[in-house]
C-alpha cells in the first residue's frame, strides 16, 4: 500500500522548508529512519529520515520552497500504482501556492468549448475572473513583502506559473514598489555600475535571511549594557588541571562560561526569563546558547540543563554540537529551547565587544580575550589575566539591579571557580 511523504514540520513556527537535495532517487529501496532527503529552515540544513520501508516510487517535489503538509514524495511497494497526489489546501486558498519543481508527468489539458466570438466567461462568473487576477505567492514570500512593505504586484515571480517565492522578495526588493508609494528610479545605471566593478551577488541562504530578520527585530528593542573586567587566574589554573585529568576532553574557557552562567540563572532567575506580551516566561533550568561561526552563518545550538552537568559533561556535549554545527549538520533540536546565551570572540583576540540579544531571551553575554593587564592588589601593582564580559539585557524584561547582580555573582564564581562547582 503507497503511502505519502510530507514535509513534516520541524520545528515551532515553521511554516514551510526548501528541498534541496535528495538522498535516494525513485525506485530505490528505502528504510524507516533512513535519510531521505535535506531541507533547509530559516534555523538549519537538515536531514529528514523516512517513515516507513519501502520503495521510493515518485518524487514530487524535487527541489524547491514547499508548505509543512505537502507531499514531496511516495513510498510502497514494487510495481504498486501511484496515484496522483492531491493539491495541498494551500493551493486552494486563492494563489498561495509554494514554488517548487515538479517532476510527475503534468496532466493534459483540455480546451474549454467555444461560446461562440468575443470573451469566454467562466461557469462562475466574476468569482473566477478575480481569482484569475489575485497575485500568485508563497506564504513566506507574503509574509517577507508585508514586513517590508512591498507591493507583490510590483514583483516578477520566478516560480511556476510565475508564482512569487521568497527569493524574488528579497533579490528584487530594491526594485519593486513600495504600498502607497512611487515607482522607483531606473536601476539599470547601477546595476552597469555593479558590472564593471566585477561586483558578485551572493544569493541569499534562507538560515541568512533568517539571521537578518531576527537580528533586525532585535535591534528594535530597549536594551542596555554592562561591563566587568574578570581576573582569570583561578579560572585558567582549573582549566588546565581539568584537561591534566581528563586528556579525552578539552575543557575551555567557553565550557567554564556556560557551567558559571547556568549556576548563576539559577541563582537569578530574573535572566533565565523570555519576554512575551502578556507575561514573563521564567525557567527552572538554564539552557544555555552558544553562538557558532558556521560556514552556513552564524547558529546557535543550545546545551539544555547545563546546571546540572559537570565541567567534562558540558565540555564534551559543547565539542560534539560546535563540530554539527561546522559540518552542516546541526538539526533543530539542537537549537530550539535556549533561555541564555554566550558569544565568545575571545579566540579571535577580540579585547570587548557588545552582542545583539536573540530574543525572546533577555539577555546574551558577550566575552572578550583573555589579556594580561596591571592590576592592583594589596598596594601592589601586579600583572593578571583579564577578562573583560558585556551583558546585553532586555529592559523590557529585566531592570538595571538585578542584571548588575546576575553578572557580579558570574564575575565572582570565574574568580572562584569552586562556588559554582
Amino acid at each position: 500500500m503507497t503511502s505519502e511523504v510530507k514535509l513534516p514540520r520541524l520545528g515551532q513556527g515553521m511554516e514551510s522548508g526548501t528541498i534541496v537535495k535528495w538522498l535516494k532517487a525513485e525506485g530505490d529501496r528505502v528504510e524507516k529512519g533512513e535519510p531521505l532527503y535535506e531541507v533547509d529552515t530559516e534555523k538549519a540544513t537538515q536531514e529528514v529520515e523516512a517513515e516507513q520501508s519501502g520503495v521510493l516510487l515518485r518524487i514530487t517535489v524535487a527541489s524547491g520552497e514547499v508548505p509543512v503538509g505537502r507531499t514531496v514524495a511516495v513510498i510502497g511497494e514494487q510495481g504498486e500504482t501511484v496515484a496522483e497526489p492531491p493539491p495541498h489546501p494551500a493551493e486552494l486558498n486563492g494563489g498561495a501556492e509554494i514554488s517548487a519543481t515538479q517532476v510527475s508527468q503534468p496532466r493534459p489539458v483540455h480546451p474549454a468549448p467555444s461560446r461562440g466570438l468575443g470573451a469566454v466567461v467562466g461557469e462562475d462568473g466574476p468569482e473566477a475572473a478575480l481569482a484569475a487576477e489575485r497575485v500568485k505567492a508563497s506564504p513566506l514570500a507574503r509574509r517577507l513583502a508585508a514586513e517590508r512593505g512591498i507591493e507583490l504586484r510590483g514583483l516578477r515571480g520566478s516560480g511556476p506559473d510565475g508564482r512569487i517565492i521568497a527569493e524574488d522578495v528579497e533579490r528584487d526588493a530594491s526594485r519593486a514598489v513600495p504600498v502607497g508609494g512611487s515607482p522607483p528610479r531606473d536601476p539599470r545605471p547601477a546595476a552597469r555600475a555593479a558590472e564593471a566593478d566585477a561586483v558578485e551577488a551572493v544569493p541569499l541562504t534562507p538560515i541568512r535571511r533568517a539571521i537578518a530578520r531576527r537580528l533586525t527585530a532585535a535591534s528594535q528593542l530597549p536594551v542596555f549594557q554592562l561591563t566587568v573586567s574578570v581576573d582569570m587566574t583561578a579560572a585558567n589554573a582549573l582549566i588546565d588541571r581539568s584537561r591534566e585529568l581528563n586528556p579525552g576532553v578539552r575543557v575551555t574557557v567557553t565550557d567554564l562560561l556556560a557551567k558559571v552562567c547556568a549556576s548563576a540563572l539559577v541563582r537569578h532567575g530574573e535572566l533565565n526569563t523570555q519576554f512575551t506580551d502578556d507575561a514573563l516566561i521564567r525557567f527552572a533550568s538554564a539552557n544555555i546558547g552558544l553562538a557558532v561561526a558556521a560556514p552556513q552563518g552564524l547558529v546557535v545550538p543550545v546545551i539544555a540543563s547545563v546546571e546540572r552537568l559537570s565541567l567534562v559533561e558540558v565540555s564534551s556535549r559543547r565539542a560534539q554540537l560546535v563540530a554539527r554545527a561546522r559540518e552542516g549538520r546541526v538539526s533543530q533540536e539542537d537549537l530550539e529551547g535556549g533561555t541564555f546565551t554566550i558569544s565568545n570572540l575571545g579566540m579571535y583576540g577580540i579585547e570587548q565587544f557588545v552582542a545583539v540579544l536573540n530574543p525572546p531571551q533577555a539577555a546574551i553575554l558577550a566575552v572578550g580575550a583573555t589579556l594580561e593587564h596591571p592590576v592592583v592588589r594589596a598596594g601592589a601593582v601586579v600583572v593578571a589575566p583579564m577578562m573583560a564580559m558585556t551583558l546585553t539585557v532586555d529592559h523590557r524584561a529585566v531592570d538595571g539591579g538585578p542584571a548588575a547582580e546576575f553578572l557580579r555573582t558570574v564575575k565572582t564564581f570565574l574568580e572562584d571557580p569552586a562556588l559554582a562547582l
